[in-house]
């Protein structure tokens, strides 16, 4: 008798450790669970956040490029020469104002002759990290704890982005620094999307998808937006702070996505879509595949949770054999 209290308190806890800690907390204070709709938009919340951050961290290069390199202007000419006296539409409005803050000098090693080309590399380097970690990370992401591996991407494309910006504080020139912690950060990059897009996969039904990517899918754009205007509020304090910030803000979505994000339904006791057991709390109409809250009784048959890390994803050769491939 002790030995079955003995299993079934290890198979809550085992379900216990597997909710976030965020959404046990919530739990406790509302004295109930929340109803499967709640979770879907709780999910879908958390991953736009979370990408948003992706992208919002990807900016601060674009915006202090102009900084790191500027443009060179002939003291024995005037370059306001071009600039009519009363613009269209508003007058001066639109006349470029001198910032005093910087000096035509830039920061070497971007501010020679080839100072842009040093720049172009970065970026071809970050992108080609980028690219090839995508295929690690979709494979590492069918493999590992969604929550896990989205969280410890986000804080490690926060640290590597606010190091490349730490080289302002630190008086760092060398090129290579700057280059790799790029390429790093590229690496940590690439956890996003494989994880978001499965963690979306697994909440909404196939039929939704197409409305669900297409209202989602603005987290590109916000977070282009919000990551521009971070870093260029902060652009007159040291292009440094260009890169703390954003930084700071993808932590911070790092950790709200450990807290709050439960990757499958079945990990918060929702039912698995391959999963016809009656005592699972929801169930699934293959007509419209709409999920509806059931009723359930973990005290007398507690719901065996099927974990991330017990699922096995499509491997390459696999795929290819997937229609529409």
């Amino acid at each position: 008798m002790h030995k079955v209290i003995d299993c079934r308190l290890d198979l809550n806890m085992g379900r216990m450790r597997r909710i976030p800690a965020g959404i046990l907390v919530i739990r406790s204070i509302r004295g109930k669970d929340w109803s499967l709709k709640t979770y879907r938009y709780l999910t879908l919340f958390v991953t736009f956040f979370a990408y948003s951050s992706y992208h919002a961290s990807r900016k601060p290069s674009s915006i202090v490029k102009s900084v790191l390199d500027p443009p060179r202007h002939d003291n024995h000419s005037n370059s306001n020469t071009n600039i009519p006296p009363w613009p269209w539409p508003m007058g001066d409005f639109f006349i470029p104002k001198m910032n005093d803050t910087y000096s035509d000098d830039g920061w070497a090693p971007f501010n020679g002759k080839d100072g842009t080309s040093k720049l172009g590399e970065i970026d071809v380097a970050f992108l080609a990290v980028y690219s090839l970690g995508m295929y690690v990370a979709g494979h590492l992401g069918d493999t590992l704890d969604l929550r896990l591996f989205l969280t410890t991407g986000m804080i490690g494309s926060g640290i590597f982005v606010a190091l490349f910006g730490m080289g302002y504080f630190w008086d760092v020139h060398h090129f290579w620094y700057f280059l790799g912690m790029q390429m790093v950060a590229g690496l940590f990059q690439a956890t996003g999307w494989p994880s978001v897009v499965a963690v979306i996969g697994n909440w909404f039904g196939k039929r939704r998808r197409g409305l669900i990517m297409g209202i989602w899918n603005a987290h590109t754009s916000v977070g282009n937006i919000s990551g521009s205007l971070l870093a260029a509020s902060v652009l007159d304090y040291g292009w440094g702070w260009c890169f703390i910030l954003p930084a700071a803000f993808i932590v911070a979505a790092g950790v709200m996505v450990f807290l709050f994000l439960a990757a499958y339904p079945e990990d918060v006791g929702f039912l698995d879509p391959s999963d016809s057991s009656p005592n699972a709390r929801g169930s699934i109409h293959d007509d419209n595949m709409m999920w509806e809250e059931g009723t359930s009784n973990d005290e007398e048959a507690p719901i065996p949770h099927i974990h991330s890390v017990n699922r096995r994803g499509v491997g390459f050769v696999g795929a290819c054999f997937i229609p529409g491939i």
